[in-house]
Order: structure tokens, then sequence, then C-alpha cells
């Protein structure tokens, strides 16, 4: 009993373990993150749409439900730049910007996104996550960069720019040029210049003046800090706010609020299944990072604990204010690097935060909207990898489609449109590959009991018999393919007397198969030609004692395709191989 709730609640684990040296670098890695975060939760806000409060909201109880539940001792959850992308596209179709209304339904939105994805811990389902392939994965955030940064172009151009998808974004900028604010858009280059020289070249500058490692890291990570006091003291010395400069304004000094998602029927009807997306593209994202990060310590993450600490995370979000969240890829990267040692690192973070949004919001009145906007960008290009179509079209055309189909869909269609049809065109693809399995004839490597391709390998074959390796389980999408194979190798020559299927492959046979397996027997028999199995595996050897199958089958069943070989070739009895 006290396992199975260690399983579920993972702090009770560490916690028992837990150390004065673990504190101390949790404590330093909780004051990077929480630096790096406090801009970086602002600008997300304004991404989804929703006030900058919302973003530091959504950064406190998540941070802090997903230290108790979560199995990752570095993964860092909040609001992320796909997700806050995600949950603009979806409610921005049900609510009016800065209604109660689209604050009610991003509430909503991070409900049913948590319920669906504690439903899917509970229930051991996060394989169904696997329906996203990280080709299609990769494309779509790609995708989602390019349109995240194009769409923070209007606050770095201070216009009115509006649209969804890469063509209605790009025209109306081009359509609102003659309104661009000259000072806005001087601060918002700036920031943006500023921010890619902090990332790539402000490290090794302090490394040459002699800066300490750590500290070096803390200063790059603190870049969007500086941008921020500059431009917010700026603004607020030389009153460009009343010279056309958008500004944050006033964000209230609190804690965060209770709040209450809406359970109105067609609200929940309308979000459900965007939830569900965010929900799927939000965990393969915090998983996929928690693994790699988790890799580098030699330690684990069980995915099923995963899905239920991020639920625990968005139903606190749905709770306090916030929306949708999930393990962020660069603060994830940013606390492992500073050197936590436990989710404590993160509930610590939380606590910082809270402190930001009691007694640090009012410092943000002045902020300038062009600031934020640049903090966006440069966050989101780095995710923008068009290396990924080079890389598919050498090795897999058929990934290569799947990545080429899923950024266009996105940049032209929009970003939900844009992730499903990713899910349906890898699952298609997936169905079309194994529906046409590889079946190689094989033969005799000579002097071994070794059995090869006989296209790729000088070996022994004899005319009267035909040995076909099955490499894929069989099922119902490629049992008609199997059959029509068959069919097709024998009566291409008379000789033919033995038909073996080497199964060391196949790890399961459906009914579909099953049926199709007994109609290659009848129509061999029929033919006078014995149809024969060989390294038919347990489980599978298994189901077919179950049917009529093996009984019927006008052959034997070999325990090695060696076995077959000198059974039923005339050649392989005039010559003899010695084991190997």
């Amino acid at each position: 009993m006290i396992d199975k709730l260690r399983r579920h609640v993972p702090v009770l684990s560490w916690g028992r373990t837990y150390t004065r040296e673990a504190f101390s670098n949790d404590m330093i890695a909780a004051v990077i993150v929480t630096i790096m975060l406090i801009p970086q939760s602002l600008a997300y806000a304004m991404l989804a749409g929703l006030p900058p409060e919302a973003g530091i909201y959504a950064s406190i109880l998540p941070i802090i439900l997903y230290a108790i539940f979560g199995t990752s001792r570095a993964l860092a959850v909040g609001p992320v730049a796909v997700v806050s992308l995600l949950t603009a596209s979806a409610i921005g179709q049900v609510a009016e910007q800065g209604t109660a209304g689209y604050a009610v339904a991003a509430l909503t939105l991070a409900f049913l996104s948590g319920a669906f994805l504690l439903l899917l811990g509970v229930l051991r389902l996060g394989f169904l996550a696997n329906f996203l392939s990280h080709p299609v994965i990769a494309g779509f955030i790609t995708a989602s960069g390019l349109l995240i940064a194009t769409s923070q172009l209007k606050h770095i151009l201070g216009v009115d720019a509006h649209g969804h998808t890469l063509i209605e974004m790009v025209g109306s900028l081009i359509a609102h040029l003659g309104q661009v604010n000259a000072i806005t858009l001087l601060i918002g280059v700036a920031a943006t210049g500023f921010l890619f020289w902090v990332r790539k070249g402000l490290k090794p500058l302090l490394h040459r003046l002699g800066v300490p490692p750590k500290l070096a890291d803390v200063a790059t990570k603190a870049g969007p800090v500086a941008a921020v006091l500059v431009t917010t003291v700026l603004v607020w010395g030389l009153d460009l706010n009343g010279r056309g400069v958008r500004i944050v304004g006033a964000v209230p000094q609190s804690l965060p609020p209770l709040t209450l998602p809406s359970f109105a029927p067609d609200l929940l009807r309308a979000l459900i299944m965007p939830a569900i997306l965010i929900s799927i593209i939000g965990f393969v994202e915090s998983v996929s990072v928690a693994q790699t990060l988790a890799a580098k310590k030699r330690q684990r993450i069980d995915p099923d604990q995963e899905l239920i600490g991020l639920g625990a995370a968005n139903l606190g979000a749905a709770f306090t204010g916030g929306y949708p969240v999930t393990g962020g890829f660069a603060r994830s990267v940013v606390n492992f690097d500073a050197g936590a040692e436990t989710p404590a690192a993160g509930a610590y973070t939380a606590v910082g935060l809270a402190i930001a949004a009691l007694a640090l919001t009012p410092l943000v009145y002045f902020l300038p909207t062009a600031t934020l906007a640049a903090t966006i960008i440069v966050a989101v290009l780095s995710l923008v990898d068009f290396a990924i179509l080079r890389h598919t079209w050498r090795y897999s055309k058929s990934d290569f489609v799947a990545v080429s189909a899923t950024i266009l869909l996105t940049l032209g269609l929009g970003v939900e449109i844009g992730v499903a049809s990713g899910v349906v065109i890898s699952v298609v693809l997936h169905l079309y590959k194994t529906s046409r399995p590889h079946v190689a004839e094989v033969g005799l490597v000579p002097g071994t009991q070794h059995f090869r391709n006989i296209l790729r390998h000088d070996v022994q074959t004899d005319p009267s018999l035909v040995t076909l390796r099955v490499d894929e389980s069989l099922y119902f999408v490629n049992a008609r393919f199997l059959e029509d194979l068959v069919q097709n190798r024998v009566t291409e020559g008379c000789e033919i007397r033995h038909v073996v299927l080497m199964f060391s492959a196949v790890n399961a046979v459906d009914y579909s198969a099953l049926e199709s397996l007994e109609a290659i027997n009848r129509r061999l028999g029929d033919m006078g030609v014995g149809l024969h199995l060989s390294e038919v595996k347990g489980p599978v050897m298994d189901r077919l004692g179950t049917s009529h199958l093996i009984g019927h089958l006008n052959g034997q069943v070999f325990l090695s395709q060696y076995d077959a070989w000198q059974a039923l070739a005339p050649s392989a009895r005039a010559n003899p191989v010695a084991a190997q």
C-alpha cells in the first residue's frame, strides 16, 4: 500500500532523502529560473491573448502540483509558446479577446486538458501519444514557431494586425504598414537584436573577461530581464506611452485568485477537441524533455505518472486564473543546467513567482509590449528547424511527406488543423507501410545454417522450395498482400513443391490474417503445393493452435528454417551442412 502510494505521489519517495546540499542546489536553480520566467510568463500570456498576470498565475500552483505528482527531477512546468498559441487559436473561436468570456474559456480549456491527461494517466494510456510521430511533431513545432514569430511582429511594429494563418497575418501586416509607430519599431528591433546577442554572444564575452561560469550563466539567463528593465525605464522616463508606444499597463498585485471554469455544455463541446490536441502536444513535448534530461543523470521517469503530474498541474491552472501548461524545453534545460536536484526546485520557483506577483507587478506598468514580443520571437525561433526536411528526405520519403504536409497545413490553415492533419497523415502512412510488409525470399548461406535475402546475398536455393521471410506482424491491413504475394510467386514456375513461411519476425497474427493463411493453405493444396511454417514464436503458435489452421496444414511446422531446408530441399540431402 505504501509503495503504491509512493508510486503515485513521488514526493513521498524523493522527499525522504532530501538533503541540505540538494536544498542549496535547488534554491540556486530556482532563483535563476524565476528570473527567466518573470518576463517569459508575461510574454506567453500575451501570446495566448490573456492579461499578463495570467502567465504568472499559470506558473505558481501548477509547478507545485507537478513537484508533488511528477517524476522528472528537472522538468519545469508552466506556459510555453506552442501551447499558448494553441490556446489563443482555440478560445479565439468561442470568445472575443479581452472579454470575461475569453478568460473563462481559458480556464475551461485548462480544466478539460487536465482532466483528459489525468484520465489517460489513471488508465495508463500514455502510449496514445505515440500516434504523433517525431517528424510530425518537429514539423508542427517548426510551423508553429514561424506562426508565433509572425504573430508578434504586430507588437514590434505597433500596429493592429490579425489572422490565424501565415497568409492572413502577412497580408494584415502589409495592409497596416502605413500605421507603423517608429518609436515602437525602434524599441522592438533593439530588444530583439539585444536578446539574440545575449543568447549567442554574452556568455563567450563574459568568459573572456574572466567571469566565473555560474555567474556568466545567470547573466545570460537574465538577458530578458535586462531588456525589460531598460525599455521600461525608457518608456517611463521619456513618456513614450504618450507617443503611441503600447505598454502592459496595470497588473493586479496579488496571489493567484480562486477561479472556476465554466461547465456550460456548449462551451465544453466547443473546447473538448482543442483540449485533447493541446494535451497530447503538451505531453509529447514534456515527456521528451523529461526523458532527455533524466537520461543525463541515469534517472528514469514514468510516462503514465507524468500524465497524472501534468493533469494535476493543468487542473491547478484552471482553478487559479491560469491557462493550459506543460513542461517547457527552455526553462527545463535552464533548471537542469542550474543544478536542480529534485522537483523541489520547481516549488521554490513558484514561491519566487508568488513574491513577484505580490511585490513586482507595479514595476511592469510601463513595460512596452514590443519587448515582450521580442522575448517571444527570440525564444520560438530556436524551435524552427527546417533541417528536418533535409534529414527526412534522405532517410524516409514517407516521413518527409508527413513533415512537409504538417508544416504547410499548419502555416496555411492554422495550428489545430495542422496538428490534426499531422496525426491523420502519420496514421495513414503507418497503415500504408504496414499494408505492404517487407517479405524477403531467402536462401541458405553456404557453409552455415543461416538464411538471407536472395537479392542481397550469394545464397543456395532449391527450385522446388520457396522460403518467404515475413518481416512484419500479420493483421487485417496486410493479410491480403501476403495472399497475393504467395499466389504470384507460386504461379511463376511449375517446379515449386513447397512454400515455407518463415515467421521469425512475426509477433502477432490477427483473425483476418488467420483467414488469409487458411486461404493460402487451401489454394496451395489445390495446386499440390505444401504450405509449411518455420520459426514460429511461442505466443503466435499458441494462438494458431486454437484455430483449424495447424490441423489442416498441407505441410509441417518446423522449429527452425534449417530444419525445413533439410527436410524439404533435395539439394540439402545431397549436401548436408555440419551444425554451426
